[in-house]
């Protein structure tokens, strides 16, 4: 079995050399983990051959072919376990070199390698980030450049670490509480597609044989599963046809306007969308006024990561009002996009110099906002998806029924 030396750290961050036996260096690497120790580097030791030997420059191992982003969920670990080794005192180069080993290929362990080349080349960390706007983006760049900019960069990274798991723990919530519906509306689609295209025709054959006088209740119900019978192909089109007319109108400024304020005005699922807009916004406002960003390019980044074209307009105001020599408050208040709660504690904020403190504040009252809009919404859906299941099936037995009890009547007459 081939012998593996390593070079790790333990968790008081001395370093620590020795060899393992392994199968491979993925094994041998699995293995030193399991000591409880953080890999550095692992190289497999060559057995000793007779005559000269020659000296070879260990190889770099090659990035792993990958498309798409970074999902959110694992930029959040990987700043969270940086965040840990910084707060240990390890240099940022070391700790980065730590990481990327113990990555999986793909996106983010492709742009560490990066990174790491340019750290070692003399670039800042924020410099190094910045070339992969895939991986980090702008919110995360500034604040790792004011983090190195005011000798801080452990609490910056403790403090994007902890925004990281809000925003995604916000996201799962509404997520979740998208599925449900979803799912029950697919299925029972496809029961009532089923029930039109097998079932329906049957009874027409029946009723068509004995000539029933037939209401017109029935005629809908019929001519709706002949049109299911020839067309059924193009039932998929309307769900895609739908997402590329978004998508189009969504190219459009005014359109994306229009699409969001539509958004917004929904019953119970426009209220959970603007509070969590809120929520992230006036979280990522405050942790960058915290981390020390200036205001003006705090507001810029928060604009652009807004997601939603109403807030993103509304933003802009509290912009142009700030070079103005305006407050934030009051543009907010003029666009009437947050409550008159926001707005006050925007404005104790701004007098008494705490606004970064007030704004996170606002983001955890939020939070909690959504997490009992995401209840009432499930809590409603459950009845509401059992009046309109019931309103079909009805439906479908009343129409169907109404000409067999005629037909009944009639034989037995």
């Amino acid at each position: 079995m081939p012998t593996f030396q390593f070079e790790a750290m333990d968790s008081a961050g001395a370093e620590v050399k020795d060899t393992i036996e392994a199968a491979n260096e993925e094994e041998a690497g699995a293995q030193v983990r399991k000591m409880g120790y953080f890999v550095t580097k692992i190289t497999e030791k060559q057995a000793k051959k007779k005559g000269k030997a020659k000296d070879k420059k260990p190889k770099k191992k090659g990035k792993a072919f990958s498309i798409g982003g970074v999902p959110s969920k694992q930029l959040c670990t990987f700043t969270r376990q940086l965040s840990v080794l910084q707060d240990a005192g390890l240099p940022i180069l070391r700790s980065l070199k730590i990481l990327e080993g113990q990555m999986k290929p793909g996106p983010l362990k492709n742009a560490l390698m990066d990174v790491v080349d340019d750290i070692e080349s003399g670039a800042t960390l924020s410099e190094a980030f910045a070339k992969h706007p895939k991986a980090f983006d702008r919110l995360y760049v500034n604040m790792v450049k004011a983090g190195e900019a005011g000798g801080a960069l452990e609490v910056i990274l403790q403090r994007l670490a902890m925004f990281k798991e809000k925003a995604q723990s916000l996201k799962r919530k509404v997520t979740g509480a998208m599925i449900y519906p979803c799912v029950v509306i697919t299925v029972a689609g496809a029961i009532l597609g089923f029930i039109l295209y097998f079932i329906i025709p049957k009874f027409k054959k029946i009723f068509l044989d004995f000539g029933v006088d037939m209401p017109k209740i029935t005629i809908l119900l019929l001519d709706m599963s002949d049109w299911v019978v020839e067309y059924f192909y193009t039932i998929p089109l309307f769900p895609i046809c739908f997402w590329l007319f978004c998508k189009l109108l969504r190219k459009n400024r005014t359109g994306a306007y229009v699409l969001d304020k539509i958004k917004l005005s929904l019953p119970v699922m426009g209220g959970i969308v603007e509070k969590s807009t809120v929520a992230r916004t006036m979280r990522t406002l405050g942790t960058l006024v915290a981390s020390g960003v200036p205001i003006l390019e705090g507001l810029s980044i928060v604009r652009e990561t807004a997601g939603n074209v109403v807030f993103e307009r509304a933003f802009q105001k509290v912009i142009d009002s700030i070079r103005e020599g305006d407050t934030i408050a009051q543009p907010l208040k003029e666009a009437r996009v947050v409550d008159d709660m926001v707005v006050n504690m925007i404005d104790v904020g701004e007098e008494t110099g705490d606004l970064d403190t007030m704004m996170n504040k606002i983001a955890d009252v939020y939070d909690e906002e959504v997490d009992v809009l995401v209840e009432g919404l499930m809590a409603l859906i459950e009845p509401l998806m059992i009046v309109v299941l019931g309103g079909m099936v009805g439906f479908i037995v009343i129409a169907l029924f109404m000409p067999l009890i005629k037909l009944i009547t009639e034989l037995s007459g």
